[in-house]
């Protein structure tokens, strides 16, 4: 009997001490993969602009990589992208936020039970998807309404993109609504506030810290999408601002130039780790402005 509580004390020694170096070694995985993905973004990335002046590249309104003449200029990739990403978030902040609201302060339990997970399923629905339905249902219906839309164009995308990220904005900042005291709201409720009152006065400047968060990482997910614009938005690298012509986003111009000729080791090979390091650096910058605005704004209860 003794023995037997001996091996069990020797077994719950070990594996006390192998746990915590286990679970460093799984956390480690994701710091080793990020280092990685760096350095093999710089390493190609120097390599490009061995042959591409930096200047040119981000100063350049001229992209035709496949040319005799070849020319490199990022610029309308970077607009077609944050024009994109401005559509998407015109339609999935507002209606988002309001599906928000209406799960956090409005809706019954039961309502909330059944409405989330319905409005959660789009969530579920592969990007392809959403690229098809942009292009042979959106685009078709947008040009009843505007003839001088393009039959690709950078409109149609960005419109199902915000559809696609609305469960996003909506799931994150109902759940930092709901995580503001009763508290609060009851007190302002016993003051004589309305329901609307408390909402817009009391429980979204409380979650205001999460609600932000939720719009960043809303921008960061519609900045990173490919098949949807792939699709829908065609491959004209047009430099212009006029979202009824097609135009071409940096994660579009990877799938395009990765499924042409591009031998490894051209100066086209290694633009497209420039274009990646370009997304890259413009994705960690709004993930680290959502983290400022986070610390800046967060309640503590």
């Amino acid at each position: 009997m003794i023995e037997k509580k001996r091996n069990s004390t020797n077994i719950n020694s070990v594996t006390e001490k192998f746990i915590p170096k286990f679970l460093l070694a799984i956390a480690t995985i994701s710091i080793l993969t990020t280092i990685g993905i760096v350095i093999t973004l710089l390493t190609e990335t120097i390599n490009f602009f061995r042959d591409v002046p930096f200047l040119d590249f981000y100063t350049g309104i001229e992209l035709n990589p496949l040319g005799d003449n070849a020319v490199f200029g990022v610029l309308p990739l970077l607009t077609g992208t944050i024009i994109s990403t401005i559509i998407a978030m015109f339609v999935a902040i507002p209606i988002g936020l309001m599906a928000a609201i209406f799960l956090s302060e409005y809706a019954s339990e039961k309502v909330r039970r059944i409405l989330k997970p319905i409005l959660e399923i789009l969530a579920g629905i592969p990007t392809i998807v959403y690229g098809f339905f942009a292009f042979t249902f959106v685009t078709p219906l947008l040009r009843s309404f505007i003839p001088a839309l393009d039959p690709t164009n950078i409109l149609s995308p960005g419109l199902v993109m915000g559809i696609m990220i609305i469960p996003m904005v909506a799931s994150l900042s109902e759940d930092a609504m709901s995580s503001v005291p009763n508290s609060m709201r009851e007190g302002a409720l016993a003051l004589g506030s309305t329901k609307l009152e408390v909402t817009f006065k009391i429980v979204i400047p409380a979650a205001i810290s999460g609600i932000i968060a939720s719009f960043v990482l809303g921008i960061s997910r519609a900045i990173g999408e490919t098949m949807i614009v792939a699709i829908a938005s065609g491959s004209n690298k047009n430099f212009t601002f006029d979202i009824t012509q097609s135009m071409q986003t940096m994660t579009a111009y990877i799938v395009e130039v990765t499924g042409g000729e591009a031998p490894a080791g051209s100066t086209i090979y290694y633009s497209l780790y420039a274009v990646a390091m370009t997304l890259f650096v413009f994705t960690l910058i709004m993930n680290l402005i959502a983290q400022y605005i986070s610390r800046k704004y967060r309640e503590e209860y």
